[in-house]
């Protein structure tokens, strides 16, 4: 095939995109022909590129990166661009990476013994191990399907074992109030500081997962999880009960945080979507399975302590299925383990991986777990609003957890099993849900290749604005048919499809809307969204009981039902002026979209992502890659430093698209054509 000229590698939308760019910021980028990428030269690579590397200039390099002509492999392997691209990103978002704080002020030490200091590698990224092309046995995404299944369903369990201990503690705080002589409110500590460490937990176990893999952090926060549940159960004293709840709560994060990020290692984008929505039902659903297994327990001659015995068996089972089963999934740190072979076997000690360059740096970790989530929650109208509003209704899924007794052991005479028994509507209202969405995914596919494989962030709230409203009216609902006896048991019960249904809809989609909404910093929104949601979750059963005793339940429930019914417009003002919105933020990057034939694959350009329903890991998100027929510009901003750089693009982009006619998207909130 012969090369295709300059001129029809980048067109007229991209060229002025990376002209501003340049402008903005002459030293940060350095010209180069579009037929080249940022790669590594490997075995496979080097003997066909030595006869035009030694007629072409000579490769550059900018940090490390080595230049070379792969205009052959942008036809034949859309699949490794984007995986390079992805872990691209992956490296230069991991905490540690930037060494700028870390700059010593001490002189150099010596090498010792009188030796000078070596020479710098020749060629160091010669250096560097990469994937054997795009069906390298190594990479998670080739595994077996029979081993991908294995893995997902061992993290399905270690998942449901965290959700399932949330609440399984709610049908033990009658009879712990009474052992230990304390209030009610006293009790339900049990179940709300566990939940509180799922606001704190993430901040260890994402940047963990980030720096050592997935598998070290879910093998060490499962075994903790396990000890601290054994802590709970055999606790002398209330006080030793609620640490131990909370701890295991923190260690029990882990999954919530991890998990999900195993998916995006495991499955591409046209499976991951699919296989994170299964995910995200099992986290939802986990949380209303346990009230009624509970409930049995206290009411049989087992006691409430077994409640966190089963917790424990669970927790033990999921760690030695972690340990010896679970294997690494996460790109970088496969490659770790292949460098060390490789310096073993070849006594090579230069070889090495990009994560090894990598030190941890602690002002670098403060801001990007805790300084960024919470600049983005408290100043970003979008991640503040839907932040506000999902923990509105996370808070209302724990308040349930004391409502629903209120309900159907107070008015209708059940005991504590039963009661629990009526949480299935709202776990049958979830599986629709889950459904519904999985239903939508050929049509989300359709418009995503429409738009050239850039996601408009809008097109996730029509389902958000319908399940907004089933929320409420589901609330109303349980409400109205639940305070009088008069009633069957079975209405209100069945309330519970109307409110499971909208809960599962709204946090689903709202969660990838961040993640479209923000990209690269998409972790850290959904970071400070989890950790509002969280005291969200952890406060509002400590006020049910009186709301529901105090005001009645028919009126308690019209409260809350009006104040999700006032909250209904968020998504909609979203769905209609949430591209304005995004093109006033300092975070919301801005880009076009690759220019791809009709027969290119999706995973040519983008790297579709599906949200974690809990916490994620920092700074993961996949950005957009080199397209199938040409080089894209693409702008990769670090945060508010580059706004102005960033500002001056999208305006000069803007006024090039005005000229074009050239369809783009993403988080411009542009129509499809």
């Amino acid at each position: 095939m012969e090369p295709r000229s300059t001129d029809m590698d980048m067109d007229i939308v991209d060229r002025e995109l990376a002209a501003a760019a340049r402008e903005a910021s002459p030293t940060r980028y350095v010209s180069r022909d579009s037929r080249e990428i940022e790669r590594v030269l490997s075995a496979a690579t080097s003997s066909s590129t030595t006869s035009s590397s030694s007629s072409s200039a000579q490769p550059y390099q900018r940090m490390g990166i080595s230049r070379i002509s792969t205009q052959p492999d942008l036809e034949r392997h859309p699949t490794a661009l984007s995986r390079i691209a992805t872990q691209r990103s992956q490296h230069s978002n991991t905490v540690g990476r930037s060494l700028k704080s870390r700059e010593s002020r001490k002189p150099l030490p010596a090498m010792g013994a009188g030796k000078p200091y070596p020479p710098p590698l020749p060629e160091q990224e010669e250096y560097v191990v990469e994937f054997d092309g795009p069906d390298d046995p190594m990479h998670a995404q080739n595994w077996p399907l029979r081993k991908k299944m294995m893995t997902a369903v061992i993290l399905g369990f270690t998942t449901l074992t965290s959700a399932f201990a949330s609440s399984i503690f709610s049908a033990a705080t009658g009879p712990v109030s009474q052992e230990y002589s304390v209030s009610s409110e006293v009790g339900l500590l049990g179940v709300s500081l566990y939940v509180l460490g799922f606001a704190f937990g993430p901040t260890l176990w994402a940047p963990l997962s980030e720096l050592k893999g997935r598998r070290p952090p879910l093998v060490i926060a499962m075994f903790g999880f396990s000890v601290f549940s054994i802590g709970a159960a055999t606790g002398k004293d209330i006080q030793t009960i609620l640490l131990c709840r909370f701890f295991a709560g923190f260690f029990g994060a882990c999954p919530l945080a991890v998990v999900a990020a195993v998916f995006s290692d495991l499955f591409d984008n046209r499976t991951r979507g699919v296989a994170i929505t299964i995910f995200s039902m099992a986290v939802f659903s986990g949380p209303l399975l346990s009230p009624f297994i509970g409930g049995f327990m206290v009411e049989s001659h087992l006691g409430w302590r077994w409640t966190q015995y089963l917790v424990t068996i669970m927790g033990f089972v999921a760690f030695l299925l972690d340990l010896f089963f679970l294997e690494e999934t996460y790109p970088p740190v496969i490659l770790v383990a292949k460098a060390a072979e490789l310096r073993r076997r070849t006594r090579n000690w230069g070889i090495h991986a990009k994560q090894e360059e990598i030190e941890v740096d602690f002002r670098e970790l403060v801001s990007k777990n805790f300084s960024r989530p919470m600049r983005l929650l408290l100043f970003e109208p979008i991640v503040t609003l839907l932040s506000i509003y999902m923990a509105f209704i996370y808070g209302i899924l724990y308040l349930f957890l004391t409502a629903y007794p209120i309900v159907f052991r107070g008015v209708h005479g059940f005991n504590a099993g039963e009661s629990g028994l009526t949480f299935f509507g709202m776990v049958v209202g979830q599986l629709l849900a889950g459904t519904t969405v999985l239903l939508q995914q050929p049509w989300y596919l359709r418009k995503l290749k429409a738009n050239h494989g850039v996601p408009v962030p809008e097109w996730r709230l029509h389902s958000v604005v319908v399940g907004a409203a089933f929320f409420a009216a589901g609330i109303f609902w349980f409400g109205w048919s639940g305070y009088t006896a008069e009633v069957h048991w079975i209405v209100p019960t069945l309330s519970g499809l109307f409110t499971g249904f909208g809960l599962m809809s709204i946090f689903l989609q709202s969660l990838n809307y961040l993640v479209d909404s923000y990209l690269m910093f998409a972790a850290s929104a959904i970071a400070g969204n989890t950790f509002l949601r969280s005291l969200a979750g952890a406060g509002f059963p400590l006020f049910a009981q009186q709301m529901f005793n105090g005001m009645g339940i028919q009126w308690a429930s019209t409260v809350l039902g009006g104040l999700a019914a006032l909250m209904v417009p968020i998504p909609l003002i979203f769905l209609l002026y949430g591209h304005k919105i995004r093109a006033k933020s300092a975070y919301a990057p801005t880009f076009a979209a690759p220019a791809m034939g009709e027969d290119d694959s999706l995973e040519a350009g983008f790297d579709v992502s599906v949200p974690e329903p809990g916490p994620v890991s920092p700074e993961r998100t996949t950005s957009g890659t080199i397209g199938a027929n040409g080089g894209a510009a693409y702008l990769e901003r670090q945060g508010p430093e580059y706004e102005k750089e960033a500002d001056r693009a999208s305006s000069e982009h803007s006024a090039a698209r005005s000229s074009v006619p050239r369809t783009t998207g993403g988080s411009r909130g542009d129509d499809v054509v």
